[in-house]
């Protein structure tokens, strides 16, 4: 869940030049009704670094490693090809 001392943390990472966007993008939210605020909340996501990513595909990686193993896969005989005429 995203509280304000984790959005707070995240701004103290802000660049001095980018403050003034900031508090304006904030201001532009108290003037959103509530109702559409809740609503931009629930259907957003918060975005993953790429440390959390790597994690999930390793643990995909250990998850589905080996499941193949008592059905492997096999590549069938290549089969014939008509043999066509030649493009000039």
């Amino acid at each position: 869940m995203i509280t304000k001392e984790v959005i707070k943390a995240e701004i103290d990472k802000i660049q001095d030049q980018y403050l003034t966007t900031l508090y304006r993008i904030i201001k532009a939210f108290e003037d959103i009704p509530a109702s559409h605020r809740d609503q931009d909340i629930q259907n957003s996501e918060m975005p993953k670094d790429e440390n959390e990513e790597r994690k999930e595909w390793l643990s995909f990686i250990r998850s589905t490693y080996g499941s193949l193993s008592d059905d492997p896969i096999e590549r069938g005989d290549q089969g014939e090809f008509e043999i066509r005429e030649t493009i000039h």
